[in-house]
């Protein structure tokens, strides 16, 4: 049997107008992340750790945000997606490692529906949370950052 780890990491700015999906969740906030797709960061996080560990590419090798057909994309459906693909290459996904990195919201009240959301399409997963103590990108509360580690066995 083979192991493998892979990481992933993603940031998006934060905007008005826009709402702020984390983990699949929808959080209350007055801001949320800008991008090309839902622009959901943990997701994206782990969906990099993922391909990362099975060799197989990265997020925007897949789902290029210079693609139409993406926009607006439901980064949840990628992520399924994604999974279906690492199993299909003879990977079990074995567990999920994440961290979002953000000034506000608080995400302790939200962390549980996140982990039961990622957990039904991958099984184990661990989601923490983070502030930037008011240093860099994150700190300022411009945008909101996650890194997450995936470990396949196969």
């Amino acid at each position: 049997m083979s192991v493998r780890t892979g990481i992933g990491i993603d940031s998006h700015r934060l905007e008005a107008g826009r709402r702020l999906l984390l983990g699949g969740v929808e959080i209350e906030h007055e801001r949320g992340l800008a991008g090309h797709s839902d622009a959901d960061v943990l997701v994206h996080a782990i969906v990099d750790a993922l391909l990362g560990a099975a060799a197989m590419g990265d997020i925007g090798e897949l789902y290029p945000d210079t693609d139409a057909a993406f926009e607006g994309a439901d980064s949840m459906a990628l992520l399924r997606d994604v999974a279906e693909r690492v199993r299909a290459a003879g990977w079990a996904i074995e567990h999920v490692d994440a961290t979002v990195m953000a000034e506000a919201p608080k995400l302790s009240p939200h962390k549980q529906a996140m982990r039961v959301a990622l957990g039904a399409v991958l099984g184990s997963v661990s989601v923490k949370a983070t502030t930037g103590e008011r240093m860099g990108f994150v700190g300022r509360g411009e945008g909101i950052a996650a890194l997450a580690v995936a470990t396949l066995s196969g």
